[in-house]
């Protein structure tokens, strides 16, 4: 169904039928009643607080022995606050505070070069997102303190991380 025959399929309906509808699928359909709890009662600052207890226990677990430092979680949280439209700082708050986490816990670990190539997709994923929402100078001094550890330790794909902060001159 196009958006418009949908429009038109709207506009016939009463508004009994149409507050029955929404109430259906906010019944039926888990993403309708997040979205719908999210726009009523944007608890943002929970939410990240949240996301970020979950991306930290990811490398540094509280109820298990072993990490699994999966990029994953965070991409998951990432996106589901963006379709949500969460303020975009808070977003790129959560992307910043995944490349730091991961970086403290390459400092006490051993790790392969895929956890490299990663963290470059999740550095230039950030970059582009603070540059493209025009909010770098709230967040200049992390990304150049991530950057700045990644050129510190030999991180691999050094030159990579390099472009990716081209993208913000």
């Amino acid at each position: 169904m196009s958006k418009r025959a949908l429009k038109t399929y709207l506009s016939e309906l009463s508004k009994k039928a149409l507050e029955a509808q929404v109430m259906e699928l906010y019944e039926k359909f888990p993403a309708v009643k997040t979205y719908y709890d999210f726009a009523f009662n944007p608890k943002e600052d929970k939410m990240v607080q949240e996301a970020k207890t979950k991306i930290s226990n990811e490398y540094f677990p509280v109820k298990r022995k072993r990490p699994k430092a999966r990029r994953s979680v965070a991409q998951k949280y990432i996106k589901h606050f963006v379709k949500l439209g969460v303020d975009s700082a808070m977003v790129a708050d959560v992307m910043c505070f995944n490349l730091e986490i991961a970086q403290a816990f390459e400092q006490e670990r051993n790790v392969p070069d895929a956890f490299y190539k990663s963290m470059l997709n999740s550095f230039s994923e950030m970059t582009t997102y603070v540059s493209q929402h025009a909010i770098l100078p709230e967040f200049k001094a992390r990304i150049v303190k991530i950057y700045e550890q990644s050129q510190l330790k030999n991180w691999l794909y050094k030159e990579e991380f390099s472009r990716a902060l081209d993208i913000l001159d």
